[in-house]
């Protein structure tokens, strides 16, 4: 490298990603004072990258995941996609860009519990556009349901990942479960199925039946 080479923030970013990677890969889920810690340091260091950049780590296996996300804020997807393209290879990890589905689905906690077995949903099209109805077991309609809307959009990304959430469907309503048998719902489990055959058609391809 020149002397006069500046380095990107992405760049600066793996250099201390390097740096520190041993303590990242081996820390102590359970350990609540040094993972804070070293989660404060990761949090400050993407802060430096760019607006709206999370992360979550995968077990530590013989690649651990570090996933790379804008928590769903598509103005942070192009942060996202410079910061991934920047990584460079490393042995022990996987750098995935942006939340990917995830099959079985965990259950999910942000000041209420749900688990993904209780939702269910319904699809529909607006403007040539998947649309989906998501039916969250005891979401209150008032603004107390902000923490069952966020819970719902995690559960969102696990199902058909983050980024084909923020690019690929249209409208989202979550509402409680209803009392009623209408509109026809199904359980979250066939949402990846189900919303790829739709947008398939929407978009006038042939599918292969499951």
């Amino acid at each position: 490298m020149s002397d006069t080479q500046v380095l990107t923030p992405e760049h600066n970013f793996w250099q201390w990603f390097l740096s520190n990677e041993e303590r990242f890969y081996t820390f102590d889920l359970y350990d609540v004072e040094v993972r804070e810690k070293l989660f404060d340091e990761l949090c400050a260091a993407l802060e430096k990258v760019g607006d709206h950049l999370c992360f979550e780590f995968g077990p530590p296996e013989k690649k651990r995941e570090f996933v790379i996300s804008a928590d769903g804020i598509k103005d942070g997807f192009p942060a996202v996609v410079a910061l991934k393209k920047a990584a460079p290879a490393l042995e022990r990890w996987e750098i995935i860009a942006f939340r990917p589905r995830r099959c079985p689905m965990p259950v999910i906690e942000n000041n209420v519990t749900i688990d993904p077995a209780d939702v269910e949903f319904a699809l529909f099209t607006e403007d040539d556009v998947p649309g989906i109805q998501l039916f969250l077991p005891g979401m209150p309609a008032d603004d107390a349901g902000k923490a069952y809307r966020s819970i719902g959009y995690l559960l969102l990304d696990q199902a058909l990942g983050e980024y084909d959430v923020e690019t690929a469907v249209g409208p989202i309503d979550m509402v409680a479960t209803p009392s009623g048998s209408e509109p026809e719902r199904f359980p979250l489990s066939e949402l990846p199925r189900m919303f790829d055959q739709l947008s398939a058609q929407l978009a006038g391809k042939s599918v292969k039946p499951s």
